[in-house]
């Protein structure tokens, strides 16, 4: 079991942005920039590309409303996509908001308090209309 299985079965505490009944949106803890999140089937997969069509397309289209709600929350020059999952056996395609490419980089990493993660959770949940 994946810890993004543990997040979505609330074993492990999350900073929720979006969630259906086949996907979530949570923040990165360890984000590369404010507003770092990170959208996820709740059926557990390993591979992007293993995941059939539909899934495949639904989580495009759920990471792009995600996507449109975090660019009205933080200010940024644009929102980068990443699909990397390496880290974690579990499909998760991270949204990063951008103010330079290397934001993408997953080299530096920004620090946010508690009370900022939820704060900052609940603004982007407000600006995603599912």
């Amino acid at each position: 079991m994946s810890i993004f299985t543990k997040i979505i079965s609330g074993e492990i505490p999350s900073y929720k942005v979006a969630e259906t009944d086949e996907f979530l949106a949570f923040l990165d803890i360890n984000p590369n920039a404010k507003g770092h999140t990170l959208c996820i089937p709740k059926k557990e997969v390993n591979k992007i590309f293993e995941l059939d069509d539909k899934t495949y397309l639904d989580l495009m289209a759920f990471s792009k409303k995600v996507a449109h709600g975090l660019e009205a929350t933080v200010e940024c020059k644009r929102i980068g996509m990443a699909v990397v999952g390496l880290e974690v056996p579990h499909v998760h395609v991270h949204l990063i908001p951008l103010q330079t490419m290397d934001d993408m980089r997953f080299e530096k990493k920004e620090a946010f308090t508690e009370e900022e993660f939820k704060a900052l959770a609940k603004s982007i949940s407000e600006k995603v209309n599912l």
